[in-house]
């Protein structure tokens, strides 16, 4: 078996523009439901939803069927949770709260096979290896591994230019809603301090060379960010989608 190709590293690389949406509730049949729905990616959270190596594998699964592209955003920095999310299958992930050269140094040698990096070697136990199916896995898989790092607060935005500088991260994610709570406005995401920040950041990241994302859910916000250089952005969550629905459906059946 050929290796599989990171189709959303190589778009990264080239700056195609790229529509995702955050998964998590950690559902199987949902993932699929979200599979099939045209996104060119999803991520899988398990930072703020209750997501673990088990459930983040099967919701891998349920769209391997499908064109999309899969990230997975773990909790922490842990490279032992790392080499789970990469052994399980995930070749891209975005890691939070990313504020400094040297966390992003550590991030990309713990996603890497030595001698790059550290992680741990189990390809006959691993479903991204497909048990030791994939030809020639272990050399290839540094090549295909690719790191989002989240810059999120308002020392990562101070010591942006060291993280772009850091070989083997491949793309910068701006997270708004703790950038406006580290910058002093919680819950206000769309504070003129937030949106000035975010657009320097993505200048920034782009004149660095390497491709930037941020969430955004407004589709105006969204083309003004392409402007400036994004190439990849989150445009909501599923729970989000779900409960704007419901709602809406409840209001039209409601009597009044």
């Amino acid at each position: 078996m050929d290796m599989p190709r990171n189709s959303f590293k190589r778009r990264l690389a080239t700056r195609q523009w790229q529509v995702g949406l955050f998964v998590g509730m950690a559902n199987a049949c949902g993932m699929e439901i979200l599979a099939g729905a045209g996104f060119d990616w999803l991520v899988i959270d398990a930072e703020h939803s209750p997501n673990n190596p088990a459930s983040v594998l099967a919701q891998l699964q349920a769209a391997a069927p499908y064109p999309v592209q899969m990230l997975v955003r773990p909790m922490s920095h842990d490279p032992a949770l790392i080499k789970q999310y990469l052994d399980a299958g995930a070749q891209t992930l975005l890691l939070p709260m990313v504020d400094d050269a040297a966390q992003a140094i550590a991030l990309a040698r713990a996603m890497r096979y030595p001698p790059e990096g550290i992680r741990g070697v189990a390809a006959s136990m691993a479903r991204a290896a497909h048990w030791n199916g994939v030809t020639g896995y272990v050399k290839q898989a540094n090549s295909e591994v690719c790191l989002v790092v989240q810059v999120e607060t308002r020392q990562g935005l101070d010591k942006l230019d060291g993280i772009l500088a850091v070989e083997g991260v491949d793309a910068v994610f701006i997270g708004p809603a703790d950038l406006a709570a580290s910058l002093g406005h919680l819950g206000e995401s769309g504070h003129p301090e937030v949106r000035a920040a975010i657009e320097d950041a993505l200048r920034r990241i782009v004149a660095a060379g390497k491709a930037a994302g941020v969430f955004v859910t407004d589709p105006d916000l969204a083309a003004r960010y392409r402007e400036l250089g994004a190439s990849f952005v989150a445009v909501g969550g599923d729970a989000m989608l779900l409960r704007g629905a419901a709602l809406k459906l409840a209001a039209a059946f409601r009597d009044n």
